[in-house]
């Protein structure tokens, strides 16, 4: 059984990770700034902007004009939507760090996840079009979050968006932006997409919903989930390896791979933990995450509508030593009161944090 370690807030540490420690913050340079100095970031953000003219952003290629205003599958045209950004302190503890990550949340989504606790801002389609910005803009709220002081830029919900930003972050990083970028996605991400980020996201914190399709397809509108996010999650993992780095507390470049459990085994976790140990490797850092509970339409779901029950949560724990994968974090059972965000009450600070 992993011994357990206090950390922060309601997250456990466990295992010791594979770690690359930097004596200085300031050793690092994100290598984002070379490829936008040189010319290479321009060229990788007019390939993928071409994507949204048939759009192939995401695994649903729902071929829509969205260049030219067409809603996509994700309910979304070309423009980015920013639907709240700022500090938020409830990210893994070596990502939120003391000041927050800077993080973006989109609007809208390319999943439908009937349990969506973001579902606010993600499934409020028509309403979230009131927050559309111009990529120059979404350029400078990622400086913004650089000057208040957060320690990186959390791209959250980026996917369907993922064109328009690759173009913001090459104007951002000639005019200043210096902080790692965090991509933290559903996982229902375009291999090729992600292809055209290498070397310009830091940090992949994907989520590994379902370790299966057809869950994927039922609670979430997503055909093919465990099939596409495996092969998206298996590109980040080639960009990144299983090696962390890290210095002073705070993560610089890796991959974290996030999991929600889920009541009565609808995440099958079992499938999930076996692709990574497998295919990956048992080396790879997971933040296990215990913070379910039944909200937008999981009431009409008689299998997700209560709460996860701690029996279940411990049995997933227990599968961790199966395939002997020893790093990352566990999130407490109590987080489930803790992270419950009201957009609808304060787009500034939905998290009151």
């Amino acid at each position: 059984m992993l011994q357990l370690n206090s950390y922060y807030n309601t997250y456990l540490y466990i295992g010791t990770c594979k770690l690359r420690i930097v004596l200085k913050q300031r050793m690092f340079t994100p290598r984002y700034i070379e490829l936008a100095q040189s010319g290479e970031l321009h060229r990788r953000a007019q390939t993928a902007l071409g994507f949204y003219s048939a759009c192939t952003v995401c695994p649903h290629n729902c071929k829509v004009d969205r260049a030219n205003g067409v809603f996509g599958v994700c309910g979304s045209t070309a423009m980015p939507i920013v639907s709240s950004y700022g500090p938020h302190h409830g990210e893994e503890p070596v990502i939120s760090g003391t000041k927050g990550a800077g993080n973006i949340f989109f609007g809208n989504c390319n999943l439908q996840c009937v349990f969506c606790q973001n579902f606010e801002i993600s499934q409020n389609r028509k309403k979230e079009r009131a927050y559309e910005v111009s990529i120059p803009r979404l350029a400078e709220i990622m400086l913004e979050l650089q000057s208040s002081g957060c320690h990186n830029i959390g791209l959250v919900s980026p996917t369907h968006h993922a064109p328009a930003i690759i173009a913001a972050i090459e104007i951002a990083a000639l005019n200043g932006l210096r902080l790692p970028i965090v991509y933290n996605s559903n996982g229902y991400d375009s291999v090729e997409m992600l292809q055209l980020f290498e070397g310009v996201i830091d940090i992949y914190l994907p989520d590994l919903k379902y370790g299966n399709d057809e869950y994927g397809e039922q609670y979430s509108k997503a055909p093919g989930y465990f099939t596409s996010a495996t092969d998206a999650i298996a590109e980040m993992y080639r960009q990144t390896g299983s090696e962390l780095l890290i210095s002073d507390g705070l993560l610089y470049h890796g991959l974290i791979i996030r999991h929600l459990v889920l009541p009565n085994d609808l995440s099958e976790t079992e499938e999930v933990f076996k692709f990574i140990s497998t295919k990956l490797g048992a080396d790879v850092t997971i933040s296990l995450m215990a913070q379910y509970y039944p909200i937008y339409k999981a009431n009409d779901e008689l299998l997700l509508s209560r709460p996860l029950r701690e029996s279940e949560y411990n049995r997933v724990v227990k599968l961790l030593d199966k395939y002997g994968l020893t790093n990352g974090w566990l999130q407490e059972m109590e987080s489930k009161d803790s992270y419950r965000p009201s957009f609808e009450v304060s787009r500034e600070n939905p998290f009151g944090n």
